[in-house]
């Protein structure tokens, strides 16, 4: 049996042939390079010049800026807010919730290429995506399921996660929707992460709060707090297809009914039920047109600028609550003094509700403030 030989062309049979020898392993950083390409640091005036040219990549970082807790972002953020503000407002606010499985990110991704190839509309989705209680990461899918929308030049996709804000809503939802709306978008879909507590925040910064659910599940109104069915302007049964039309009907009874117990609006608008399939694609030109209807009987009545005028309210004291709670768990003395105060929780010696005033006095003596 002939000897294994490692190189065969080596062997008498290949008179004539050579092997060469290999070259080193190269480098895995390009030896000719000699700095790396940083983003240019760019100022109120670039962001706000950006945004108004509709710049998407500038309005994604702007965001970035409204949505980072650094205090010079923050800064920067509100600058270039108090410049834009005067360009937005000229959108129709679109708040969408369901329970979990409804088929929201399918229905907003029909709704939306509807929209912006029917209807020749600009835009912006903001999705809430929750955060983990424990890594306190989000997934952050969003433009990995409305994939088709995405990829549209007239839409903006931005998930943001929810980093423990109420409900899972993301603090800085409406100062986007002002960044978006100067960008030239003039329709902006706020998502939620499901029926909750979150509802109520979306509602005080939309237009047209739609509630999504489904047939067929038990009992449709069950798991459906009076509060919401209170705020929705509009409800879809969503996947209202196949043998599931017969029950979709039934529900849109079912709440039709149900409707008719509740109060009547401030609005002085009667809710609609339709019915729809995102998967079919039927049924969105009439929730469309349900939305357009809606926003020509406010505006005609008054009630959509006095709604936007209470949302302004609203949000400011939201952000004054904000802002104090953040300064007096990142005050100095008060993180020192907090794990003490804590302790002697812990141990009994003074009650919960003691330590809380201790340290909110400890907290406004410190700024100045006389506690009555």
């Amino acid at each position: 049996m002939r000897k294994q030989i490692k190189h065969l062309e080596n062997m008498s049979e290949f008179v004539g042939l050579s092997v060469k020898g290999g070259v080193t392993n190269a480098p895995i950083i390009n030896p000719y390079l000699t700095k790396t390409r940083k983003k240019p640091i760019l100022s109120v005036e670039d962001y706000v010049k950006g945004i108004l040219d509709g710049n998407i990549s500038v309005l994604s970082q702007a965001v970035t800026l409204i949505e980072s807790s650094l205090p010079a972002h923050q800064k920067l953020a509100h600058c270039i807010l108090e410049k834009c503000l005067s360009f937005a407002g000229n959108s129709v606010r679109l708040g969408i919730t369901g329970v979990p499985g409804a088929g929201k990110s399918t229905f907003i991704e029909v709704l939306g290429m509807y929209l912006v190839s029917q209807k020749g509309k600009k835009l912006a989705v903001l999705a809430i995506d929750p955060s983990s209680e424990r890594t306190k990461g989000s997934i952050l899918g969003d433009k990995t399921r409305m994939e088709e929308l995405s990829a549209s030049r007239n839409a903006f996709i931005r998930p943001s996660p929810a980093s423990g804000s109420l409900g899972g809503v993301a603090r800085k939802t409406r100062e986007t929707i002002v960044l978006c709306e100067a960008a030239g978008f003039d329709t902006v879909i706020v998502e939620t992460v499901g029926v909750g507590q979150s509802e109520t925040a979306v509602h005080s910064m939309v237009d047209f709060f739609l509630l999504i659910q489904l047939a067929g599940t038990g009992d449709e109104l069950q798991g459906i707090k009076r509060g919401i069915m209170e705020m929705a302007d509009g409800i879809v049964i969503n996947k209202a297809d196949g043998e599931n039309i017969e029950k979709s009907r039934l529900a849109q009874n079912l709440f039709k009914n149900a409707l008719h117990l509740f109060p009547y609006p401030q609005s002085q608008w009667t809710a609609e039920v339709l019915l729809a399939s995102a998967i079919e694609k039927t049924g969105i030109s009439q929730v469309w047109n349900m939305v357009e209807k809606y926003i020509d009987f406010v505006i005609a009545n008054g009630y959509f600028q006095n709604n936007r005028n209470e949302q302004s309210k609203y949000w400011m004291y939201e952000t004054i609550d904000s802002q104090i709670k953040d300064r007096f768990y990142n005050n100095i003395n008060i993180k020192k003094l907090l794990k003490q105060v804590e302790q002697d929780v812990l141990t009994h010696k003074i009650s919960s509700f003691a330590a809380a005033h201790k340290l909110l006095d400890k907290y406004f003596c410190e700024e100045g403030y006389e506690i009555d």
